[in-house]
């Protein structure tokens, strides 16, 4: 069986009429997976577009420009992450990838904004951080709405997690893979797991994307143009006691007749907000499945562990 027979696209619109169906769906998915593939997701195209015309605007601009964006200290948080600098865990290479990461937008004083930056914008590029923001918004109602449909599909209440993501350091990168020369020492994205919540993944149709299955084989995952790759990731992992798995996953290095093309995607980071506590979710512990994390974290505690570990803080 094939990534592509084995994810087949599940549809949002699904949820409004069969919401149960649904959510056993993307859980089955995600337990066999950790991975699914969602259609009919409802982002407007025109807002796809927009923020994929405003990152690619922004990455072909000088080096010099762009690295003026970079703001030391924030771990890569907001603002641009040059190339060759984030390193997944325990690889010796640098990731080949630049990047570009917005977060929400916090009213004066908001409680958080000592751990969630302002986000920057780039006047070189007309209407850039609107453009960019309301890609956001959108993938951040779509990962609350999957969430949701994860809380029912675990027999919990589908707004279990509303709160905790309502105000959520979640993330949107736009992310530029460079034209790889041969020879070149490391890959695109060295194999990781992910660090949030859900991952929301746009532009995977263009070939790279590989999952680690169970066996120990590196399967490509192949969505048709305009669908979402969703994973679970190690947040979620944690919570659910390892009920729902995040799935070791890379991006290799294109085909030679690809070599000298830029690779563009663009995955949106669900993340809790900081303040919440990552406790076992008691409906997730059996005796056949005990308790792996009886200590609990806060979601930023988690997170300023795992960034020191990819060489972002």
């Amino acid at each position: 069986m094939t990534t592509r027979d084995a994810l087949r696209p599940l549809s949002l619109a699904r949820a409004a009429g069969d919401p149960d169906g649904f959510a056993r769906a993307l859980n089955d998915s995600f337990t066999g997976w950790g991975f699914a593939v969602v259609a009919d997701h409802g982002v407007d195209p025109d807002v796809i577009a927009g923020a994929d015309a405003a990152a690619r605007a922004f990455f072909a601009l000088p080096d010099t420009v762009k690295r003026g964006f970079h703001v030391p200290g924030l771990g890569g948080a907001r603002g641009y992450t040059p190339f060759g600098v984030e390193t997944a865990k325990d690889a010796f290479a640098a990731d080949l990838k630049e990047f570009w990461h917005v977060g929400r937008d916090l009213p004066p004083g908001h409680r958080h904004a000592d751990v969630m930056a302002p986000n920057l914008d780039v006047a070189a590029v007309p209407n850039f951080h609107a453009r960019i923001y309301a890609l956001f918004e959108a993938l951040d109602t779509v990962g609350r709405d999957l969430l949701r449909a994860v809380a029912r599909g675990l027999g919990l209440p589908p707004g279990f997690w509303d709160a905790a993501v309502a105000e959520g350091n979640s993330v949107l990168r736009l992310l530029r893979y460079p034209p790889v020369a041969a020879g070149a020492a490391g890959v695109r994205a060295e194999a990781h797991q992910d660090i949030n919540v859900l991952t929301l993944l746009l532009g995977a149709e263009e070939a790279g994307l590989e999952i680690l299955d169970r066996d120990g084989r590196w399967l490509a995952i192949n969505p048709r143009p305009g669908e979402l790759v969703v994973n679970v990731a190690d947040m979620l992992q944690r919570q659910t006691n390892h009920v729902l798995p995040s799935t070791t996953h890379r991006v290799v290095n294109p085909a030679p007749e690809r070599a000298a093309s830029s690779r563009f995607s663009t995955p949106f980071f669900l993340h809790f907000a900081p303040d919440h506590v990552i406790e076992t979710s008691p409906s997730c512990v059996t005796s056949q499945n005990p308790n792996r994390y009886p200590e609990p974290i806060t979601a930023d505690a988690y997170l300023q562990q795992r960034l020191r570990e990819i060489k972002l803080a």
